[in-house]
């Protein structure tokens, strides 16, 4: 449990210091974060014998968040993003030269890291340009991370006290719907306090955020649950010592960011 806080608190200190830097940190830090979430990725895919082409994967997803991030700060055009068409097919070509048994599985699994991993941190990142395309507001990208860590610090300790039955046994036999909905709770409260700061959006704007936060947050943890009982692992990873890998910690961020961002822009636009 020390090594836990130790490395809850000072990566929390690190996310909000790369969401209060200004636009150009949080740029940098979610292009580097989403890479080695990518990259760990394609390391627990390798253990089951697939072997996907994680160079291409890793230099096209670095264009991907990039041409993301020049979207919002030059506006050009989105036909430029056709040129990464060429790019993605080369995975194709790349596997020709590879002698393995299992060619598309290969090729199937680079492109499920870009639609699992990729694109969910290129919608979280967009939360930051949301309410003005060339400008950056931190409120956003914060306001989600605070009512993720909320739904998962109450659907822990509600489910801790509460929990009897099992929410989904098969993929997480701990998880509880006594949990999910106390996690719901604690999410919905803090969407409360967030209006009460950000009043550019209602609170039942933030409160249906929160509500979608909780539900695709839960069900991204169950994905993630899903990988890894599927390849016989604990943990994605060890980078965060305590508390696994990156995917570990981001699992509900992946299935609701895109979700939320959907959400928020039919809304707001």
């Amino acid at each position: 449990m020390k090594t836990r806080a130790i490395t809850a608190f000072f990566f929390t200190i690190v996310m909000l210091g790369s969401i209060f830097l200004g636009g150009y940190t949080f740029t940098f830090f979610y292009l580097l974060l989403s890479l080695a979430a990518l990259f760990e990725f394609f390391k627990l895919i390798k253990t089951a014998g697939i072997r996907p082409h994680r160079n291409i994967a890793l230099f096209a997803a670095t264009l991907v968040f990039l041409m993301t991030a020049g979207y919002h700060y030059l506006q050009f055009e989105t036909k430029y993003l056709l040129l990464l068409v060429p790019l993605l097919f080369s995975v194709f070509i790349s596997e020709l030269y590879k002698k393995d048994k299992i060619p598309f599985a290969n090729i199937s699994y680079t492109f499920v890291g870009f639609v699992y991993v990729t694109t969910p941190f290129c919608f979280f990142y967009s939360l930051g340009f949301l309410a003005s395309s060339a400008e950056y507001s931190f409120h956003l990208p914060l306001s989600f991370l605070l009512m993720l860590w909320a739904n998962d610090t109450g659907a822990y300790l509600f489910g801790m006290k509460f929990g009897k039955t099992r929410l989904f046994e098969r993929h997480s036999p701990k998880k509880s719907w006594e949990g999910f909905f106390g996690g719901m709770f604690t999410s919905v409260l803090a969407s409360y306090l967030i209006s009460l700061q950000f009043t550019e959006i209602s609170s039942w704007v933030w409160a249906g955020m929160a509500l979608l936060i909780a539900s695709f947050g839960t069900l991204g943890d169950l994905v993630e649950s899903m990988l890894k009982r599927s390849l016989n692992v604990k943990d994605s990873g060890t980078f965060l010592p305590g508390h696994g890998g990156l995917l570990d910690r981001f699992d509900g961020l992946l299935i609701a960011a895109p979700v939320v961002y959907t959400y928020l822009y039919l809304l707001l636009h």
